[in-house]
């Protein structure tokens, strides 16, 4: 019995030992891959989401983020830490979690190489780089992982050849395979003897790969996915691979190099040999630049296919009516190629059509109204054929419809109303057809519309409709090229989306919309080859957003800065218009206009022609009255006063323009005119004298003093006096009286002429008033001064030559 007792003491011991051995040893593992952990942190330089946050000695490491231990937490089986946006390097002791199953970290910023001592991680069945910045080889020991099920490195900067280790000495449970979108390169390294019968996935598009599809690849019976497109993959279509794939679903060879059958001329086996993928649901073979016609036999594949795809080859003859044998396809894209004959209408019978593409052809015919049948259909295109005919009315059934692409046919008719039915449209181009009649306000009135509205190069006529303003949401309007009339409707500026507007090429009349160039993200204008008048508008120059316009060919009128939204135009976008001037290079400078120049000229010279007529007749009448008395007299120089009790009021020059009216002539030439009583003045102007007295008033306006206070010499010139006496009154007043009373052409570095004009004119006017008509000047002398005046106006530089002559030697 004491036996036993020690053998069982004995054997506790033991088994206590054991355990002990047993558990250090484990600890000594998860020690192990807590400093790969911490090594694989290290190369981290970026954590914005604080992931790794808890990797701490504190806390346990199956506890960590994206850690994922066995069931007895003795080891790390996961590392999990995709989509955290991380960045930085992938430690190569990561190979140190030799229990890890699952590594991904896809969908962060990792950079470098991928470390080939990941090939050492034999447990490994998932491995997933994808979408990072990851460039270099694909490491050959990659092929060391027999366990491996998932490889995905796709979406990387990878590049260099495929090693031949990851097809053949890799494993052989290999089921997904992504490398896609890198530059990848070198021929597809997959022999005969290499089998992945498991391979049900295989992504190898957006690479630089060449050569034709590995044979080998017809063992993998098991392939759902094939994905081989944009490559360089050339050879015939590889009919007799896809024939033993029975399970295949999607198949992608477009952009690539492959041909059709004998010759590039026959379509048909590869047809066939897909018919026998039961599920089979979408097809792309677009971009190849095949040729043969499509087969019959197109009818016979899979009624589960959705989506088909052979657009840009050269493929010709008709489409086949069997087609309509798919009645659960939903896209069919056979543009670009070189098809004729009409549109079969039995396409219109797959129900659950949503795109159809069949531009870029030589099809010919009318429009199957049957399309109006096709309730879901979103988006038909049907541009660049030889169509005819009208749009069909049937199309207001399309409820569902959003694009709808007619332009470059030989369409003819009008544009149908019931078009505004499809309330969803957000694109619509009828450009370059036959298309006639008015624009119809239901179209014009699509709210929905978010893209564009193309309705150039067509026969349109009439107006604008209002209600083009509804569309809030359009990003472009191209109306050019028709026999649009009217005017521009100022509610165009509730466009406030608009990015590019052209209505060139009308019969548009009037002027440009201010509104237009406050359109907040207005691009490019085009308003050329039209009947427009008036300025262009200040707002389009002042636009923040416009960089291309186009004004030519029109009748526009005004000045040009080359300032703003103008600054990066030439004087191609202003040709044709005549009426502007201004600093656009090229663009005649702003000068006076004459005919507005001269009117204001025969205004000054009428009035001098007046008044001296007036001071020889009417004055000596003037002097026989009771008001002679209240007249300032000059006589050999000296400035007699006839009333020492006459008060001239203190008038304003505000006043003085308000008191005439705001009347030029007045107010620079001294003519007749009534005085506005409420100005304090109360009786016509030729009671207070004669057109002297106007003079008077702008000589106290200019002196600050009454006429009797003034005293200069006969032979002196009142010009000269005024100027010495009174220099810093004498400009502004002119200046005011020219800038808000001349034409708007007038040029304003003429207002030294106006002053000598106005001063002589005031000086003729007094002398004309002398109270001894003897001293008073003669009609022939009159006459010289005004043809003198004249000479001013007409040429400046008399003026200047004058100056010259009279100054002192």
């Amino acid at each position: 019995m004491l036996g036993f007792y020690r053998f069982s003491m004995f054997s506790f011991l033991c088994f206590i030992i054991f355990k002990a051995v047993a558990l250090t040893q484990e600890s000594v593992q998860l020690e192990r891959d807590r400093a790969a952990l911490l090594s694989f942190k290290s190369g981290i330089v970026s954590d914005a989401q604080h992931v790794l946050d808890d990797w701490t000695s504190s806390i346990p490491v199956c506890n960590w983020s994206g850690i994922k231990c066995n069931n007895g937490r003795d080891r790390v089986v996961e590392l999990d830490l995709s989509g955290r946006s991380l960045r930085g390097t992938i430690s190569p002791f990561l190979a140190n979690l030799s229990s890890l199953t699952v590594l991904d970290l896809s969908r962060n910023s990792f950079q470098g190489d991928i470390p080939p001592k990941l090939g050492f991680l034999m447990q490994l069945t998932e491995l997933s780089l994808s979408s990072n910045l990851l460039q270099g080889n694909i490491p050959s020991e990659l092929g060391f992982l027999h366990k491996l099920v998932y490889l995905d490195l796709g979406s990387n900067r990878l590049n260099g050849q495929l090693p031949d280790s990851l097809f053949c000495n890799g494993s052989s449970s290999l089921q997904y395979i992504d490398l896609s979108n890198n530059s990848l390169s070198g021929e597809i390294p997959l022999k005969n003897e290499c089998e992945l019968k498991e391979l049900r996935f295989f992504l190898l598009w957006s690479n630089r790969l060449v050569g034709r599809v590995p044979p080998a690849l017809s063992n993998s019976s098991k392939l759902e996915w094939l994905d081989l497109e944009s490559n360089m993959l050339t050879g015939e279509l590889p009919s007799d691979i896809v024939r033993k794939m029975p399970l295949l679903q999607f198949l992608y060879l477009s952009y690539n190099d492959f041909v059709s059958h004998n010759d590039n001329t026959n379509l048909e086996p590869f047809f066939n040999s897909l018919v026998n993928s039961s599920n089979f649901q979408e097809l792309e073979l677009a971009g190849n630049n095949l040729g043969g016609k499509i087969p019959y036999s197109i009818g016979d594949l899979s009624t589960n296919l959705v989506q088909i795809h052979l657009h840009e080859n050269l493929i010709f003859g008709s489409i086949p009516p069997h087609i309509s044998k798919l009645v659960n396809l939903t896209l069919l894209n056979l543009s670009s190629n070189l098809l004729n004959g009409t549109i079969p209408p039995e396409l219109c019978r797959m129900g659950k059509l949503e795109r159809v593409l069949l531009s870029d052809n030589s099809l010919s015919g009318e429009i199957p109204s049957a399309f109006g049948d096709t309730s879901h259909l979103g988006l038909l295109d049907l541009s660049k054929n030889k169509l005819t005919g009208s749009i069909p009315d049937s199309f207001a059934n399309l409820s569902q419809l959003r694009r709808l692409l007619l332009y470059e046919n030989q369409l003819s008719g009008t544009i149908p109303p019931s078009l505004g039915k499809c309330v969803n449209l957000e694109i619509l181009d009828l450009s370059h057809n036959q298309i006639s009649g008015v624009l119809p306000h239901e179209i014009s009135g699509l709210r929905s519309l978010k893209l564009y509205l193309n309705l150039s190069s067509n026969h349109l006529s009439g107006p604008l409709p209002m209600e083009l303003s509804k569309m809030d949401m359009v990003l472009a309007i191209d109306l050019s090229s028709n026999n649009l009339s009217g005017t521009l409707p100022s509610q165009l500026g509730n466009c406030i989306a608009l990015e590019y507007l052209n209505l060139s090429g009308n019969f548009l009349q009037g002027p440009l919309p201010v509104s237009i160039g406050k359109l907040p993200y207005l691009g490019q204008f085009d308003v050329s080859s039209n009947h427009l008048i008036g300025e262009i508008p200040l707002t389009l120059q002042a636009s923040p957003t416009l960089k291309h316009l186009n004004f030519s060919f029109n009748n526009f009128s005004g000045n040009v800065s080359n300032k703003g939204a103008f600054s990066s135009l030439s004087m191609d976008s202003f040709l044709g218009n005549s009426g502007l001037c201004g600093s656009i290079i090229g663009m005649p400078n702003c000068r006076r206009k004459h005919h507005i120049h001269h009117l204001f000229i025969v205004t000054i010279l009428l009035s001098l022609f007046v008044t001296p007529i007036l001071c020889i007749f009417i004055y000596p009448l003037i002097l026989r009255s009771n008001f002679q008395r209240k007249f300032a007299i000059f006589n050999k120089g000296d400035l007699e006063e006839g009333s020492k009790n006459l008060k001239h009021p203190t008038i304003s020059y505000q006043q003085l323009i308000n008191a005439t009216g705001g009347s030029t002539e007045g107010l620079l030439c001294g003519s007749v005119g009534y005085i506005a009583p409420e100005y304090g003045l109360g009786r016509p102007a030729s009671t207070q004298g004669d057109v002297f007295s106007f003079g008077v008033l702008l000589l106290e306006i200019i002196t600050g003093r009454r006429p009797t206070d003034v005293l200069f010499q006969r032979g002196s010139s009142l010009h000269e006096w005024v100027k010495s006496h009174y220099p810093s009154r004498l400009e502004p007043i002119v200046e005011q009286a020219v800038d808000r009373h001349a034409p708007p052409t007038f040029p304003k570095h003429r207002n030294k002429v106006w002053v000598t004009v106005i001063l002589e004119l005031i000086e003729l006017g007094l002398m004309c008033t002398q109270y001894n008509p003897s001293t008073r000047p003669s009609m022939q002398d009159v006459a010289h001064e005004i043809g003198r005046l004249k000479g001013y106006l007409s040429n400046p530089s008399f003026l200047l030559l004058e100056e010259e002559v009279d100054q002192p030697k």
